[in-house]
Order: structure tokens, then C-alpha cells, then sequence
């Protein structure tokens, strides 16, 4: 398995090449599709619910905001 630092060096990297080759909106836009890749896997994996990205850090999911 890869680890963290190294996945973040790629990532980096893939971003530094999209900024020089294609200019700051594709490294917007390669930013922001990476985001939601990221996102997609962590769904897919279990790791994240839909709601999750909408509630506030203390509240848990039985507890609402007053």
C-alpha cells in the first residue's frame, strides 16, 4: 500500500503540470476534480455518508442544532 506522503507527492505533482502546461483554471480545474474523486472513493469505500459533508462538527446524527 502507498503511502500518504507519497500519494500526496503525486497529486502535487499532477497539479504543478496542470498550472505550467495549461494555465490556473485547469489547475482549478484538475484541483477540483481531484476533490471530488477523493470524495467518490471515500463513498464507495464506506468510509463516508452523503450527510456527513453537511453537518457541523459537534453534532452527531440523532442531534440537531437549536
Amino acid at each position: 500500500m502507498r503511502s500518504m506522503a507519497l500519494v500526496g507527492l503525486l497529486a502535487g505533482m499532477g497539479l504543478g503540470f496542470a498550472a505550467y502546461f495549461g494555465g490556473f483554471g485547469a489547475f482549478l480545474l484538475v484541483a477540483a476534480l481531484g476533490a471530488v474523486g477523493f470524495l467518490a472513493g471515500r463513498y464507495a469505500d464506506g468510509d463516508l455518508e452523503p450527510g456527513e459533508l453537511f453537518r457541523g462538527r459537534g453534532e452527531s446524527r440523532g442531534e440537531r442544532r437549536r
